[in-house]
């Protein structure tokens, strides 16, 4: 979770329609894969760490994040929480990659530097931003570098010697609605001022889209076709 997201929606986050939602399909996807310790990549708050314990049963989670100014430990509902700036010497069952790749130079190279740690076997989950006709001022104000399509994904997860097992579009149901305010917002918002789209909302709003992107976690995992987020599940197979 990006800092900057944790600082417009404060104590809101939790509730709010899209982390809720985003939270919601991970735990899905990952539904059926041993899960017991994971590494949280580019954790941040450590959102999507705690809802899987909360949620999934995972057990002991490694939160990684060069944000972090200190090592500690902490006790999480069942679970455990280890806050790193570096990675450990430790074997997860899962790595996750949530919306972290689009903010590196390389992130070929990043991908393939935690997939030659992982043990044989492991799985990794990955989300990214879809579709570079979506680039806006807010992918400026979170410093991304690139959108994806699910091939660029794809192409991605397979030369970082992982072996796709599943891949899909997410966010589909509010698609519609999001191209029509990046395409606002790039008509008419100031070049030089990057900034946020993500908002709060009355209670009604909230609730809708919440409602709308639960329902769509039935059947996203054959959505191929578009949707906000890139999502990919897939093992180290060597």
């Amino acid at each position: 979770m990006d800092i900057k997201e944790i600082d417009i929606l404060g104590d809101d986050i939790d509730n709010h329609w899209y982390y809720k939602s985003k939270a919601l399909a991970v735990s899905k996807v990952l539904q059926p894969y041993k899960k017991d310790t994971i590494f949280d990549i580019g954790a941040g708050s450590a959102f999507f760490s705690k809802y899987l314990i909360k949620n999934s049963g995972v057990k002991e989670s490694w939160c990684v994040d060069i944000a972090y100014d200190s090592e500690y430990d902490e006790q999480y509902a069942e679970g455990l929480i280890h806050y790193r700036e570096e990675c450990p010497e430790v074997e997860p069952d899962l790595t996750l990659f949530v919306d972290v790749l689009e903010h590196i130079d390389d992130d070929e190279a990043f991908l393939k530097s935690y997939v030659e740690k992982a043990p044989k076997g492991s799985y990794f989950f990955i989300s990214v931003p879809a579709f570079k006709f979506l680039w806006s001022q807010h992918d400026v104000f979170l410093g991304h570098k690139r959108r994806y399509t699910l091939k660029n994904l794809e192409n991605l997860v397979e030369n970082s010697s992982l072996c796709p097992v599943n891949s899909f579009y997410y966010f589909g149901s509010v698609f519609p609605l999001a191209v029509l305010t990046r395409m606002a917002d790039n008509l008419f918002s100031k070049k030089d001022t990057p900034k946020s789209q993500l908002q709060r909302h009355s209670k009604f709003v909230n609730s809708f889209l919440s409602f709308l992107c639960t329902q769509e976690t039935k059947i996203m995992q054959k959505n191929r076709f578009f949707g906000l987020s890139a999502m990919c599940i897939a093992y180290k197979k060597d």
